[in-house]
């Protein structure tokens, strides 16, 4: 996969109605990637600002997350040591151990992360347990997740078969050549 690009943006669709804009960056030997999204989900209104910063590897190291919605605002803090460790706002969490990404309800992005790190190739399949951040609650959890790698559309067009039990949610997501998601069927779709 090529470098990524400097920015990134998603409308949401489907499940909820907004956009998404990302910034991607090297730092150090490893990546941060900066993000806002906001949405109205069941008529109510949301945002949440981000900030991940990746290894080399695309192991997340950590993510400071702020949401504002109806129900108020929060920030949560995640710091993880690579290995799958995790804390949360500074205390331990042994239920997330084994994690190595993170996942956001209100981003499209976060998808990229498992698929950079996994790096499968066609036919091949993992779990990706995922550290969960809700959008509209200050929830983290940890993600069952699975992705199986199917063939490419296309030079630019991967595609991965993914699936998260615990939402009863599968679907087939596409990926642009940088490693990013053009296409989340039911929730969002890549606009720059």
């Amino acid at each position: 996969m090529l470098e990524l690009p400097a920015m990134a943006a998603w409308r949401h669709l489907g499940a909820r109605e907004g956009f998404e804009v990302v910034f991607l960056r090297r730092e150090g030997d490893g990546y941060r990637v900066e993000g806002q999204s906001t949405s109205l989900e069941e008529g109510e209104a949301r945002g949440v600002r981000y900030a991940v910063t990746l290894d080399a590897g695309w192991v997340t190291r950590s993510a400071v997350v702020a949401a504002l919605s109806v129900a108020g605002a929060y920030e949560v803090r995640l710091e993880g040591d690579g290995n799958g460790a995790w804390q949360v706002d500074g205390e331990q969490a042994p239920q997330l151990e084994g994690c190595l990404d993170v996942d956001l309800e209100a981003s499209a992005c976060t998808n990229a992360f498992p698929v950079k790190r996994l790096g499968l190739s066609v036919g091949e399949a993992s779990d990706a347990p995922a550290v969960y951040v809700r959008a509209s609650v200050p929830d983290v959890e940890r993600l069952e997740q699975h992705y199986r790698r199917l063939e490419d559309v296309g030079p630019e067009r991967a595609r991965y078969d993914y699936d998260s039990r615990a939402f009863d949610f599968r679907a087939v997501l596409a990926y642009d050549e940088h490693g990013l998601v053009l296409d989340y069927p039911g929730i969002a779709v890549r606009v720059a």
